[in-house]
């Protein structure tokens, strides 16, 4: 029988770009046909989610007043009439890319992001403007992946603070599966020792593939072999030398890779991995470009021709991908949260949201994780 939503519920709300979001009282969404509320146990704090609030990343747009947040941990809380599977009291994984179902090409980041267009701006400003920071969401069907609790959490012996951290392979599996990568073949995955990159490495691992994983932080590089095993994952430290680090990159396994994995961050703009990268690719190799650099940069031209390369920019995922993902969690094949070196950096209430995007600013290493925990 499903409990009565409560009428208001406590949310982070921005209403504009000049002042930070603050701590409100609501009301509740209501199901809507397409639709689920779900009670929030842990949304993800992002760690550039201050420099999004102080108009520093310019690409990531939205409406006004939003509540902002994508991903979530949480449990159904009420269906619209169309829902099928979905039930009261059901974990489910919240996220964030949604398409709009007449037009796929309208997509949007619940949360996050409006889109670049005047259509995906109306569409989210008309359905989909608040997001996860608050104790109850409205999000479309399709985004609430269901969990099997009793194999993760059961059999599996996985923490529900551990569940969050599937969401960032969504985005990685996305991008290798796109340039089909397979068991066996090595893939270079540069940066590699980020929220998402990091991510990268170990749904890699768990795909049968070999990775040479790049960074500047020894400390974190060594953490991924601590966890795969030095027969699956070599590290290359980057020197911001294009050829030094080339030359690393293909020593690491001895030959040139399959693939190349770039999702450097906005700050990365003047690196220089991404030409390593491509120079590391072997004949009719593939590079997938995931990444948020918003300058343009400079890709060995005459290589790529040379060597045939398949070059693919990749945004988000397909809904495929997040059945598949989760599988191989379920199965055991994935390794995530504390089990692939994830710390939880800390737990905050809806009401310290300040010292939460704080903490998740100072943390933003591989596998750390800051929670907007409404239960607290």
């Amino acid at each position: 029988m499903t409990t009565p939503l409560p009428p208001t519920m406590r949310a982070i709300v921005r209403t504009s770009l000049s002042t930070r979001p603050t701590a409100e009282e609501v009301p509740t969404p209501q199901p809507t046909p397409g639709s689920a509320v779900v009670q929030v146990i842990h949304s993800t704090i992002h760690a550039n989610l201050a420099r999004t609030f102080d108009n520093e990343i310019p690409f990531f747009t939205h409406p006004l007043p939003h509540i902002p947040g994508g991903r979530a941990l949480g449990r159904i809380a009420a269906t619209g009439p169309d829902a099928t599977i979905l039930q009261p009291g059901q974990l489910v994984l919240v996220e964030p890319f949604i398409r709009a179902r007449d037009d796929p090409n309208v997509q949007i980041l619940f949360g996050n992001h409006d889109g670049p267009t005047e259509l995906s701006k109306k569409f989210t400003a008309d359905n989909w403007r608040d997001g996860t920071l608050a104790e109850y969401v409205r999000a479309p069907l399709e985004n609430c992946a269901p969990l099997d609790e009793k194999v993760l959490c059961g059999a599996l012996g996985y923490e529900l603070t551990d569940l969050v951290g599937l969401e960032g392979g969504f985005v990685a599996y996305g991008g290798l599966r796109s340039v089909g990568l397979s068991a066996g073949e090595t893939v270079i995955v540069a940066p590699a020792t980020g929220a998402f990159s990091g991510a990268a490495v170990d749904v890699a691992v768990a795909m049968g593939a070999n990775v040479v994983a790049c960074g500047r932080n020894e400390v974190a590089l060594a953490k991924l072999v601590q966890v795969h095993g030095a027969d699956r994952v070599k590290t290359v430290v980057l020197k911001g030398d294009v050829e030094a680090d080339h030359k690393a990159m293909v020593d690491a396994y001895g030959r040139e890779a399959d693939v190349f994995f770039d999702i450097s961050p906005p700050q990365a703009e003047k690196s220089t991995h991404v030409r390593s990268g491509f120079l590391s690719v072997r004949q009719y190799g593939r590079a997938v470009l995931m990444g948020v650099i918003n300058a343009d940069i400079a890709i060995p031209y005459s290589v790529s021709v040379w060597k045939n390369l398949t070059i693919r920019g990749q945004y988000m995922y397909e809904r495929a991908d997040v059945t598949n993902l989760i599988k191989m969690a379920e199965s055991g094949l994935l390794k995530f949260g504390t089990r692939a070196g994830g710390v939880v950096a800390g737990q905050f209430r809806i009401d310290d949201f300040e010292e939460a995007i704080k903490c998740a600013y100072e943390h933003q290493a591989a596998g750390h994780a800051t929670l907007l925990t409404p239960g607290l």
